[in-house]
């Protein structure tokens, strides 16, 4: 049995209770990964004393130097790209393919930020009095507490903590409860490419201390990912407190497919949006919009499609789909398809617990379908976070526009056709933070922002430029070398 600890004051330690909790493969729950540490408020209090001495050393280390540290990362991460692979694939389900291309996100964000090391803007503006320079510049906020959740065990972590360590930040790290070891690694990885160890501490545990970095006075600044119940708890402590917030929380996002669409392209897309990670994104899709003169024929070919998944363990050769992350997981999936069925929607497809050879003992869903699904009902609205698809049939792109804007979440949507009106049509009109003509609702870049708007975020974005200004805050600089006194607009107009 191993025994993981928390990263506090440049030390691997246990909790101050002394508590830890089990974390096991739900591909196969008798594989034990560890045991970790369930951390709280004390914990909490020793970590923020020592970010505190970590972030006055960080701040004064220019940018581009910062920015070497990350680089760095991002060569260790790419030396052991297949081994943190396989540790993600084993702690959080889905298939090596998968968690390959999360550790290349990871490492794609950590070039980027080495780079942004040297490209934090400002901008030097004329003033309107002689003699007189104007100015801004970015400086560091203080301390970041970082909380992510299960399903991008590593990408998620980097897309906050790179950017917010190149803006000069101290960080509080709190993986998801489900995915510790993955948190545990990247540490190690942190502080072997050099980072101060004062300057990361990592706090394993659940929502107790969660709840304890988000209304600590200290922590000024919180980026939380997980449900849009929790963020508006965590939006409600950090409203009352101050803090800079960003919040990226649910989806429900629709595939829409035209008569005049490439349905072989399109038969891929939704396949993969749909059933990639398990239906377990928050850009997952989780409708399908179809335009009734292709919607039988589309049917019957993603039905035939679908049966063909393979269902096993994500470090085995051939599987398509992976468990997902827990039994109460599989209990809120099987009853989202009971509601489905009592409101009307027909299950074309799987709708139970996956059973038979290799999958005894793990944690696994089989893809579902459901069809003649209406707008208004619940799997149309909520956010299921599993491998189910509810299907929708439109009859023309102004009601699929309709359909796709009317739920609470605003994360991403797709669009599949030939015209090119509709195409930017839908770019302007589809209500949501990200959307993708002739691909899937998956398959955001480390290079562009990412969120969403509604009930799926705050209107900050991770990646891309964006969220370099989230973590850092504008100074703005005059100096006035005229020798007198300039009153600006009362003298000068």
């Amino acid at each position: 049995m191993t025994t993981f600890h928390n990263f506090i004051a440049g030390e691997w330690v246990r909790a101050a209770s002394g508590q830890t909790f089990e974390n096991r493969n739900p591909a196969d729950t008798r594989d034990l990964v560890g045991h970790f540490p369930r951390s709280g408020a004390a914990d909490v209090e020793r970590a923020v004393a020592s970010a505190t001495r970590g972030f006055a050393r960080w701040s004064r280390t220019p940018a581009p130097a910062r920015g070497d540290v990350l680089r760095r990362v991002g060569d260790l991460m790419s030396a052991r790209k297949e081994e943190l692979a396989d540790l993600m694939t084993r702690e959080m389900g889905k298939p090596l393919s998968e968690t390959r291309g999360d550790v290349q996100e990871g490492i794609d964000t950590a070039y980027y930020a080495a780079v942004e090391g040297r490209r934090l803007f400002g901008h030097t503006v004329p003033s309107e009095l002689r003699d007189k320079w104007a100015m801004s510049f970015r400086r560091p906020i203080g301390i970041a507490g970082l909380i992510t959740p299960f399903n991008f065990p590593l990408a998620i972590p980097t897309w906050k903590m790179f950017p917010a360590l190149v803006c000069g930040n101290a960080v509080i790290f709190k993986p998801g409860e489900d995915v510790p070891h993955t948190g545990h690694v990247l540490v190690e990885i942190l502080l072997e490419a050099g980072l101060p160890p004062e300057v990361i501490q990592l706090l394993h545990g659940d929502g107790e201390v969660g709840a304890a970095m988000v209304a600590h006075p200290q922590i000024p600044l919180i980026s939380f990912t997980g449900s849009t119940e929790t963020g508006s708890k965590v939006g409600e402590v950090c409203g009352r407190m101050h803090k800079r917030l960003s919040l990226e929380m649910g989806g429900k996002n629709a595939q829409i497919v035209l008569d005049d669409a490439n349905l072989d392209l399109a038969l891929d897309g939704v396949l993969w949006g749909a059933f990639g990670t398990t239906g377990q994104r928050c850009t997952a899709t989780s409708r399908l919009i179809l335009q009734a003169g292709i919607h039988d024929a589309f049917m019957d070919r993603l039905i035939a499609r679908a049966k063909t998944l393979r269902l096993g363990d994500g470090r085995k050769a051939g599987t398509d789909v992976g468990p997902v992350i827990h039994e109460e997981s599989l209990a809120k999936i099987a009853s989202y398809v009971e509601i489905g069925q009592r409101e009307g929607a027909t299950l074309a497809l799987g709708g139970a617990r996956a059973t038979g050879a290799g999958l005894e003992h793990g944690h696994f869903f089989q893809p579902t379908i459901l069809i003649g699904v209406r707008p208004e009902m619940r799997v149309a609205q909520e956010e299921i976070f599993g491998p189910v698809l509810s299907v929708i049939r439109v009859a023309d792109a102004a009601e699929a526009f309709r359909v796709n804007n009317g739920v609470k979440y605003g994360l991403s949507s797709s669009l599949y056709t030939q015209d090119v009106n509709l195409a930017f049509r839908a770019m302007q009109e589809l209500d949501n933070g990200i959307t993708y003509v002739n691909a899937p609702t998956i398959g955001a870049e480390a290079h562009l922002p990412f969120g969403g708007v509604k009930q799926t975020g705050n209107g900050h974005r991770e990646g891309g430029w964006e969220v370099y200004e989230f973590y850092s805050e504008t100074k703005v600089g005059y100096v006035d070398y005229s020798g007198t006194l300039q009153r600006a607009q009362i003298d000068n107009y």
